[in-house]
């Protein structure tokens, strides 16, 4: 079990945005919001992010930085930041998922995975 200290949730919601997708020129482009929740007991500064992208044909991009949206915020326990960022990958259907890296006001540094979440453009009826 973890440390009941230092316990991060991360929810995520993908969406396909038929505006900005090419499906012709094999751009399919989605948004994610994230939801990431201090239910730990310490405050925490989340520093970087990792991001692991697969498309349905295996290709791979990887994604890593400081911060999220320009922004490395601090969740006091109880607190929670939701921001949304987008994705293109080159087919229809593909996944996320990853890890976000935190420091916590008493110097403790953990990293909190980010659970597979699929990108995936409804399939429509013509």
């Amino acid at each position: 079990m973890s440390d009941p200290r230092y316990r991060i949730r991360i929810s995520v919601r993908s969406q396909y945005l038929p505006d900005q997708s090419a499906p012709d020129d094999a751009t399919y482009s989605f948004a994610y919001t994230v939801t990431i929740r201090n239910d730990g007991q310490v405050p925490a500064q989340l520093i970087s992010r990792y991001w692991h992208i697969e498309d349905e044909s295996g290709k791979v991009i990887e994604v890593r930085g400081l911060g999220v949206v320009g922004q490395q915020p601090l969740l006091a326990p109880g607190e929670s930041f939701e921001y949304t960022s987008g994705s293109q990958i080159a087919t229809p259907k593909g996944s996320m998922q990853g890890e976000y890296f935190f420091v916590a006001e008493d110097g403790h540094r953990f990293e909190v995975p980010i659970p597979i979440f699929v990108l995936a453009m409804p399939r429509t009826l013509h």
